[in-house]
């Protein structure tokens, strides 16, 4: 039963009783029966006025917590001139300022942690309270869309306060972190997800060309004197009148032939850190594309390996140094010849729309578990390899600014795609 239910019966009970002991009065004396009954009605009019002193408190609060469900802090009382009264009053009045201030504050905060999280070039992944993606920012959704299976299965292994360094297709490097925070009282999971591969190269190029700079010093000062003491020898020809001494010329044959083939080794290794400045100029792809596809046909025809091209009839300019992309193109091409070994075709597609220029073989494929190795310096799955000819590729094609890829993207088909 309501209070105000109770109330009022209480009311009615008490004043019925008063009537019926007021009845008595009447055969008594009629002037105190008169009075009694006048008692009686200024006693329920100061009840129903004091009703509804008592009950409007009620009325607000309930108004108040009606607002307060709906989440309104607009909603305030205006003061009534009863002292009571205007104290609860001012107590909501100053509670819901205080939570519409709140509100607002938390709208601001989570604004503007939105815009951060939106427009940061960190990739944000935020999972719910089942460790499933909740939110993703622009930069980690195309970061996911790269490869997100992997993303994916490092989020499972990584523990909350760890980091990782991944490396996605050889060119790509990224720092993966795990953390958490509490959202009603409950531990959250969110990933940062940031691209260090232009640091890492960097970081790398200083270091391997500090290296190729001092082999490149000693090799140099000893193999320049040291085939001049030689030729000075083999040109001698009384040293080499005697029968007996000619398998010691042979030895200093090779010994020369050793030594120019050592220098060339080192001007190979001098060329990753000495490439001059990109100079650019508007250059029809496929011409060039042409040039270098003679001047390797002889390597291919070798190897049976055939050509095939996939461009159209129109021109297609890009902007590039032609020196430095042909060098590109032909390391890349002799790469997918020496891959296919023996019989078999390169293909090379000039997707104009988007812009992309793919060349693919038909060997054997990279294992996948080469693939975040592949533009590491001196890395190759060459016998004989030096690791340098992809790791030029890989300055030319970033100083221009194309973006690139080396993948095996089915059995008997691998492709090197320029993004031009």
């Amino acid at each position: 039963m309501k209070l105000k239910t109770k109330y009022i019966l209480f009311i009615v009970i008490l004043h019925l009783s008063f009537l019926g002991l007021s009845y008595f009065l009447l055969k008594e004396n009629k002037l105190i029966f008169i009075l009694s009954e006048l008692l009686i009605i200024g006693s329920v009019l100061m009840s129903i006025s004091l009703y509804r002193q008592l009950i409007q408190p009620l009325n607000h609060l309930k108004e108040g917590i009606g607002a307060i469900k709906d989440r309104d802090f607009n909603v305030k009382f205006l003061p009534t001139g009863k002292r009571e009264m205007d104290e609860l009053i001012d107590v909501y009045n100053q509670m819901m300022d205080a939570l519409r201030d709140e509100r607002t504050r938390q709208e601001a905060q989570h604004f503007f942690l939105e815009k951060l999280i939106h427009t940061s070039p960190t990739g944000i992944i935020i999972l719910d309270y089942d460790h499933q993606v909740k939110q993703i920012n622009p930069k980690a959704e195309e970061i996911l869309g790269a490869d997100p299976g992997t993303f994916l299965a490092l989020l499972e292994q990584l523990k909350t306060g760890e980091s990782k360094i991944l490396r996605i297709g050889g060119l790509h490097t990224y720092k993966v972190q795990k953390s958490n925070f509490i959202d009603r009282g409950f531990p959250r999971v969110f990933v940062m997800v940031e691209e260090v591969t232009a640091e890492i190269f960097e970081a790398e190029k200083n270091a391997y060309g500090k290296v190729i700079r001092m082999m490149a010093h000693e090799v140099n000062n000893t193999i320049g004197p040291v085939n001049s003491i030689l030729n000075m020898a083999l040109d001698t020809q009384e040293f080499w009148l005697s029968d007996d001494k000619a398998s010691l010329k042979n030895a200093l044959n090779v010994a020369v032939d050793r030594n120019q083939n050592l220098n060339l080794f080192m001007r190979n290794f001098a060329d990753l850190v000495k490439l001059s400045p990109v100079n650019k100029n508007s250059v029809d792809l496929i011409p060039l594309i042409g040039s270098v596809a003679d001047l390797m046909q002889l390597k291919a025809g070798q190897h049976k390996v055939r050509f095939n091209f996939d461009f159209g009839d129109q021109p297609f300019y890009i902007s590039a140094d032609v020196v430095q992309l042909e060098q590109a193109l032909i390391n890349i091409v002799k790469n997918a010849i020496e891959a296919i070994g023996s019989d078999g075709e390169v293909s090379f597609r000039l997707d104009r729309p988007q812009k992309t220029l793919v060349i693919s073989d038909t060997g054997k494929g990279i294992p996948e578990a080469l693939n975040e190795q592949l533009f590491s310096p001196f890395f190759s799955t060459k016998k004989d390899g030096q690791g340098i000819g992809l790791t030029l590729v890989r300055e030319i094609l970033l100083n221009h600014g194309f973006g690139f890829s080396l993948l095996t993207l089915r059995p008997g088909e691998t492709a090197f795609t320029i993004k031009l």
